[in-house]
C-alpha cells in the first residue's frame, strides 16, 4: 500500500500475522482462547487478592497491579489482531495507531517497573525479614506503584509525541500486526534521527534500569539464601521467588531476543511469532504461574472450589432426603467441613 508523496497519510495498513487462509482460522481460535484466559485469569487474581484478608501484604498488592496492567496491555493489541485475522484489509487510522502505541509503550514500561519493584520486595522479605513490615509500609508500596505508572506513561508520552508529530507522506504499510515506533518511523518522510535517538535511549534506559534492579536484588537474595543454615528455610525462600523469576525470564527473554537481534530491513515471521508471545501469551502466563506455584493463592482456589461443590449439593433438590437421615447428613457435612478446613490450614502454612 503506497500513496503519492504529495498526499499525507491518514491511515496505516498492517501486513498482519500471515497470508495463509487456513492458518488464519487456526490462529484466530487459538488467540481468542488465549485472550479470554488472560482476561479471566488476571481479573480473577485481582478479585481474589482484593477480597481475601490473608493476602493483604505487599507481594500480593504488587501482584494485583501487575494483573491489572496485563489485562489492559493484552487488550491494547490482541482484539485488533483478532479482527484483522478476519478482515481482508487490515487498516488503522493515524490517531488510532498513535493511541495504540501510546498505551502499549506505557503499559509495557509499567509492567517492567512493577516486576523490578516486586524483586525489591522479595529482597527485603528474605534479606531483612525482621524489618520487612517497617520498610514495606502501605504508603511506600503506594508510592512505588505510582512511580511505576508515572514513569511508564511519561516516557510513552515522549515517544508518541515525537513519533507521530513527524510527517508521513509515503508508504503506509506497517510490516507488523500492531503499531511499533521503529517500524512506523521507517515510513516517515521527515528526518527521524532525533526520534530514533529518543526511542533507543528511552527503551534502553527503561529496559536496563529495571533489569539491573532485578539482577542486583536476586544476587543479594542468593547470597542470603546460601548462608541460611536451615534446608527448609532455603527451600521456602527459593519457592517464594520462583514464580516471580519465571515471569521475569519470560518477559525479558522474549523482548531481548527481539530487540538485541541484528537489525534487518525485513520483519521476519520469527519476529512476529516472538512479538505474539510477549504481547498476547505472556500476560496470560503471569497469573497462571502465580496461581499454580503460590500456596496461598492455590489454597484460596481450592477453598472456592469446595464452597462451590458444597453449595451445589445443598441446593440440589433432585435428591430426596429422608427425615431420619437428616441428623446423619448434617454430621457428615460438618465432618467434611472440618476436613476441608484442616487441609486449607495446612496449605496456607
Amino acid at each position: 500500500m503506497a500513496v503519492t508523496n504529495q498526499i499525507e497519510v491518514t491511515e496505516f495498513v498492517f501486513s498482519g500475522l500471515t497470508d495463509n487462509e487456513n492458518l488464519k482460522s487456526f490462529l484466530f481460535i487459538l488467540l481468542l482462547h488465549v485472550y479470554v484466559v488472560t482476561v479471566v485469569a488476571n481479573v480473577g487474581l485481582v478479585v481474589i487478592v482484593s477480597t481475601t484478608s490473608g493476602l493483604q501484604n505487599p507481594m500480593y498488592y504488587f501482584l494485583s497491579y501487575l494483573s491489572l496492567v496485563d489485562v489492559f496491555y493484552s487488550s491494547t493489541i490482541t482484539p485488533k489482531m483478532l479482527v484483522d485475522l478476519k478482515c481482508l484489509k487490515k487498516t488503522i487510522c493515524f490517531e488510532g495507531c498513535a493511541l495504540q502505541f501510546f498505551f502499549y509503550a506505557a503499559l509495557a514500561a509499567t509492567e517492567s517497573f512493577l516486576l523490578s519493584t516486586m524483586s525489591y520486595d522479595r529482597y527485603v522479605a528474605i534479606c531483612h525479614p525482621l524489618h520487612y513490615v517497617s520498610i514495606m509500609t502501605k504508603k511506600k508500596c503506594l508510592h512505588l506503584v505510582l512511580f511505576s505508572f508515572s514513569v511508564g506513561f511519561i516516557q510513552s508520552s515522549i515517544q508518541t509525541s515525537c513519533t507521530f508529530s513527524l510527517q508521513y507522506c509515503g508508504s503506509n504499510l506497517i510490516d507488523h500486526f500492531y503499531c511499533d515506533a521503529p517500524l512506523v518511523l521507517r515510513l516517515s518522510c521527515s528526518d527521524t534521527s532525533t526520534c530514533d535517538m529518543v526511542t533507543v535511549y528511552t527503551v534502553g534506559i527503561l529496559a536496563i534500569g529495571p533489569l539491573m534492579t532485578i539482577l542486583v536484588s536476586y544476587t543479594l537474595i542468593i547470597f542470603s539464601i546460601t548462608n541460611m543454615i536451615s534446608t527448609e528455610g532455603r527451600r521456602k525462600a527459593f519457592s517464594t521467588c520462583s514464580s516471580h523469576l519465571m515471569c521475569v525470564f519470560i518477559l525479558y527473554g522474549t523482548v531481548l531476543f527481539t530487540y538485541l537481534c541484528p537489525p534487518s530491513s525485513v520483519f521476519t515471521i520469527r519476529d512476529k511469532v516472538v512479538s505474539v508471545f510477549y504481547t498476547a501469551v505472556t500476560p496470560m502466563l503471569n497469573p497462571l504461574i502465580y496461581s499454580l506455584r503460590n500456596q496461598n493463592v492455590r489454597g484460596i482456589l481450592i477453598q472456592s472450589v469446595h464452597r462451590f461443590q458444597s453449595s451445589s449439593i445443598l441446593y440440589d433438590t433432585s435428591i430426596p432426603v429422608q427425615k431420619s437421615e437428616s441428623a446423619t447428613t448434617a454430621q457428615v457435612q460438618e465432618g467434611d467441613a472440618l476436613t476441608i478446613q484442616r487441609s486449607l490450614n495446612y496449605l496456607l502454612v
